[in-house]
């Protein structure tokens, strides 16, 4: 009688280090997936700021551009 509850005890220890194993393999495919997001996350920031500053060069030039057509057309002064 004394083995019985051993065992019920050692088949409940089994069944928590297998549960165990399969966590860990989801946690390393999570960690994998999460690095994945946030290289993509960091190279969408850095497009981001490429375009924002390809825009801001942009307004600029038709600020330059406008001045100079205010100046042709005596709109502004010289």
């Amino acid at each position: 009688m004394t083995d019985a509850p051993d065992n019920l005890v050692l088949e409940q220890l089994r069944y928590i280090r297998a549960d165990i194993g399969s966590l860990r393999d989801d946690m390393r495919d999570i960690k994998q997936r999460m690095t994945t997001l946030e290289i993509v996350v960091g190279n969408l920031a850095g497009a981001e700021a490429s375009h924002y500053a390809m825009t801001a060069v942009r307004a600029d030039r038709v600020d330059g551009r406008l001045d100079r057509i205010e100046k042709r057309l005596e709109l502004a002064d010289a």
